[in-house]
């Protein structure tokens, strides 16, 4: 599977930070579910909290469906 460009530790932050906006589904290209993030508060939460588990385990993918997971050198 594809790797994203966009990197996994500002994913992660912007998740812990402003999940609840919806700010890192923005980040990743995802703009429609953005915006519904927004409106609901990240689903009072629990929306963001599954993202920022999915984003952990390597799950989350961008707008490409490219997984965004750490670097592994």
């Amino acid at each position: 599977m594809e790797t994203s460009d966009k990197g996994f530790v500002p994913v992660v932050l912007l998740c812990l930070l402003l999940g609840a906006l919806g700010v890192h589904r923005f980040y990743v290209g995802k703009i429609g579910t953005g915006i519904l993030m927004l409106l609901t508060f990240g689903g009072l939460g629990i929306w963001a909290l599954i993202d920022l588990i999915m984003i952990v385990c390597g799950k989350f993918t961008d707008a490409e469906g490219r997984v965004i997971k750490p670097a592994s050198d």
